[in-house]
């Protein structure tokens, strides 16, 4: 069976065991699966929801697992389809790396009741960084937004056919209400704040909102990646109030 649009499949069945316990650690109602490939996962998944909803790129993976698997395949690109369409769900699957940060996007707002991804290990660094690290970023910012991140266990490149060239890790998010009314506005702020990454908060704010205004805050000589969630909001918060 050839390889089609640079799929790395998981075979190890203890990490697929591992993976399906962490998103159904009791049985679910549903269980939508992102990238199901050849329906390794698919099928552990199944053991543990009533119901599986599996959405595949390819024709030919989806035609194969249409006639392998009880899962309900939707042969559709993720970037383009509605997550919340079938209601709260838990989210699950192993997640190409060239498209991974879209997807996570996509599937923060998607009123999920969890999320276990399989990703390249850098890219869950990040998701679950702390502000300080070197992995801290708009990204982290904008994960923590909608959920709390925590990477779960590291995969090595043997337990995939054909084996990627860097290791993966498996990362979980669980939903957290919004704590602001427009989170979109909010993450073009925090985009402005991570614009360039060595400069400071000052730097960064300066052209759009004028130095007068932010040269006085305690944040401003320090850079995006020392402040967290909760400082760039109080930062935010300030711009948004009407000025004496």
């Amino acid at each position: 069976m050839p390889q089609r649009l640079g799929q790395h499949f998981l075979i190890k069945g203890s990490i697929l065991e591992r993976i399906a316990a962490a998103a159904c650690p009791q049985r679910e109602p549903l269980v939508i699966e992102i990238g199901p490939g050849r329906g390794a996962l698919t099928a552990k998944l199944l053991d543990r929801a009533d119901r599986v909803v599996a959405i595949e790129l390819d024709p030919y993976l989806a035609t194969l697992l249409r006639e392998r698997s009880a899962a309900e395949v939707v042969e559709a690109d993720v970037l383009a389809t509605e997550l919340g369409q079938w209601g709260p769900a838990v989210i699950a699957g192993n997640l190409p790396y060239y498209i991974t940060s879209p997807i996570v996007e996509r599937v923060l707002r998607a009123g999920f009741r969890r999320a276990v991804l399989l990703v390249q290990k850098e890219v869950a660094d990040r998701l679950a960084a702390q502000p300080g690290s070197r992995d801290y970023g708009f990204l982290t910012v904008e994960t923590a937004l909608f959920a709390h991140a925590r990477k779960l266990f590291e995969v090595k490149p043997s337990a995939f056919h054909p084996p990627p060239k860097v290791d993966s890790a498996v990362v979980r998010l669980d939903p957290r209400p919004c704590p602001v009314d427009d989170p979109e506005d909010f993450l073009r702020f925090a985009g402005l704040c991570f614009r360039h990454k060595r400069k400071t908060i000052r730097n960064n704010l300066a052209e759009v909102y004028g130095k007068e205004r932010i040269g006085g805050w305690p944040e401003a000589g320090s850079r995006a990646e020392q402040l967290s969630l909760e400082q760039l909001l109080e930062m935010y918060g300030r711009l948004r109030a009407p000025e004496s």
